[in-house]
């Protein structure tokens, strides 16, 4: 499969006779996943499905043990719902980082079984840019400008050791 590289401005637009697809998006925590899905959500005529927004929205941070169930329940709701959406005709964008190469597969499996068209997009960040990124939200959530998640050490090693950057024959778009 051959990608496309976009610097997120010049993101084609959606066409009305385009059949609806989901677009999965790839990448670390902080690497720029909402911000690029924001300028996709407008030209791609889109509805983004984030994990983190569902969580920090409903659940509170801490949930300690229980977290990481219900961030599975959480993709099972997005995954289910984003499959309503694109069947009614619209492009879904699901944000939630999928961070290895067996829940790539499970979400592209998923939506193809049922005959939505997947693209996965990869925002890929060099070390010095998401320490950057990481910085920046950490400092808006400091400073109450954000209720997104605080990354710490142990948080940002967490990622470093589950991420696996997926190749290029699973990748459409790399941004």
């Amino acid at each position: 499969m051959k990608y496309t590289q976009y610097d997120g401005d010049d993101i084609p637009a959606f066409q009305k006779n385009d059949k609806a697809k989901v677009i999965l998006i790839c990448g670390k925590i902080c690497s720029g996943k909402s911000t690029y899905s924001a300028k996709l959500k407008v030209n791609r005529n889109a509805v983004i499905m984030s994990c983190d927004e569902i969580m920090t929205d409903m659940f509170d941070k801490q949930l300690g043990d229980k977290h990481e169930e219900v961030v599975c329940k959480v993709k099972k709701y997005i995954y289910n719902k984003s499959l309503e959406v694109a069947k009614a005709g619209t492009n879904v964008i699901i944000d939630s980082g999928l961070w290895t190469k067996v829940e790539r597969k499970t979400a592209k499996e998923f939506f193809n079984n049922q005959g939505i068209e997947t693209e996965l997009h990869y925002i890929k960040v060099d070390d010095e840019t998401w320490n950057k990124h990481i910085e920046s939200r950490n400092d808006a959530v400091e400073k109450g400008r954000s209720n997104d998640y605080y990354v710490d050490e142990n948080l940002k090693k967490k990622v470093s050791s589950i991420f696996e950057e997926p190749d290029e024959t699973e990748v459409d778009v790399i941004s």
